[in-house]
């Protein structure tokens, strides 16, 4: 009989509990240096996340309907971010801490436009709130992780990856929110308004979305984005956004008319309805006009409508370019906030 192959005894030593071997001493390198990243993480922000209890009434009932989610303290004297579908329409919100103590909480503004909303609770001492980092420097394949109150499981950790950049999201009132972070870090009801961090532990983006049926495709509101959610509501207890006073929808160009009036699209917003002394009706907008552009940018489709539209416009005149029949237009409409709509 020959002598064994030398590969079998490789093989062998391999699979021995008390090899030395180079190659398991790697293995468990690796994995003791992401196991002490993602503790360290951790360690940074876990004290911050909280449970969100909420109660809801319905307008003239005693009836009252829970419902639950995630949140985290943002600065030390008790503000919290968390999601607006969490907390919108609330009668009662009842914040608990990752040390257990509960409070009840303030809802201080909530943007259903990009799912966030910021509570206050009335803590008298300092507490441990987590980092905001910046979600601009993200880049694909880092290291994601997720902490939050899953099914009601309060202190749940998940990780991951962050699976894309600049994905966009539509919310509950319809309108997109753009540059939202896709990671397989693991997201399940009661997650929602919870952190997504770094291996810094620094906030990057949060908990928003899943897509039901998929497997490990979640989402989280960019950090970035809910920084300047918080400076507006902050400042005016509201998002400021502009308006003109239309509804529209999106649709192809025929191209004998994209390559007639030379347009930098092959979409725009057919107007649909347009609302009764707003800007656009006095700007001279009529149903069936098609948007193309505002101040030369191109409009190609409502979701471009809704992000052109933004609080830097209003009260400034703008330029909209629209196609009516055989006509090419530039019309001259100042945008408002919706609280000036008459």
């Amino acid at each position: 009989m020959g002598s064994r192959p030398s590969f079998i005894d490789d093989l062998a030593r391999d699979l021995s509990p008390d090899s030395a071997s180079p190659r398991a001493q790697g293995d468990d390198a690796l994995l003791d240096a992401y196991s002490r990243t993602v503790i360290g993480a951790l360690e940074r922000v876990q004290q911050s996340v909280a449970h969100i209890a909420v109660e809801r009434r319905a307008p003239g009932s005693d009836a009252a309907r829970g419902g639950s989610g995630s949140g985290f303290l943002f600065t030390p004297d008790g503000y919290l971010l968390t999601n607006s579908h969490v907390v919108h329409g609330a009668s009662t919100l009842r914040v608990t801490l990752a040390d257990g103590s509960t409070y009840t909480a303030d809802l201080v503004g909530d943007d259903p436009s990009t799912d966030l909303a910021v509570l206050r609770i009335g803590a008298s001492e300092v507490l441990p709130h987590a980092e905001l980092g910046e979600s601009a420097k993200l880049r694909v394949g880092q290291i994601a992780i997720a902490v939050g109150s899953p099914l009601g499981l309060a202190q749940t950790v998940t990780t991951g990856v962050v699976s894309a950049l600049g994905r966009s999201l539509r919310s509950n009132s319809g309108r997109m929110i753009y540059d939202v972070i896709q990671t397989d870090a693991a997201l399940n009801p009661g997650n929602s308004g919870g952190p997504l961090v770094n291996s810094a532990g620094q906030v990057i983006g949060v908990n928003t979305a899943i897509i039901p049926g998929a497997q490990a495709i979640c989402f989280a509101t960019a950090i970035d984005t809910a920084k300047w959610v918080i400076t507006q509501l902050f400042a005016h207890g509201r998002v400021r956004r502009a308006h003109v006073g239309v509804a529209g929808t999106s649709v192809p160009i025929a191209r004998k008319v994209q390559r007639y009036f030379e347009l930098q699209t092959t979409s725009g917003v057919r107007v649909m309805e347009i609302v009764k002394g707003s800007p656009a009706a006095l700007g001279g907008l009529r149903v069936d006009d098609m948007i193309v552009a505002i101040d030369g940018m191109a409009v190609d489709g409502i979701d471009a409508l809704q992000r052109l539209l933004d609080a830097s416009r209003i009260g400034r005149e703008a330029e909209f370019t629209v196609i009516r029949l055989t006509q090419k237009l530039n019309l001259k409409i100042t945008p408002v906030e919706p609280a000036v709509l008459v």
